[in-house]
């Protein structure tokens, strides 16, 4: 890749980044005091890790993929369902993911 087309998409990045900042800056305050507004608002952190996730499971070099961690997550659903604490579903995802893959999973 050429120097400076990354300069370019560099310097373009920086400017979306400012722009995409001062135009939450310009949201009128009693749009942002809106209910509706306000449960987006508290829900967009949770809607982007579990997209995060979603594909830092279920992919690898562009395509779907099935594997250990596809079973650490599933353990995880189950003990949130179940309502154990944070740690005991990170436990319950890391404990599962290890087991798959040290059966050749």
């Amino acid at each position: 890749m050429n120097p400076t087309t990354v300069w370019i998409a560099i310097g373009l990045t920086v400017v979306g980044c400012y722009l995409v900042k001062l135009l939450g800056l310009l949201v009128p305050a009693e749009t942002l005091e809106r209910p509706v507004v306000r449960r987006l608002a508290a829900l967009m952190p949770v809607a982007l890790l579990a997209a995060l996730t979603a594909q830092q499971t279920f992919s690898a070099q562009g395509s779907l993929v099935i594997d250990a961690r596809a079973a650490g997550v599933a353990a995880a659903a189950v003990a949130l369902v179940l309502r154990a604490p944070f740690l005991v579903v990170v436990g319950a995802a890391v404990a599962v993911t290890a087991g798959v893959r040290a059966l050749g999973g």
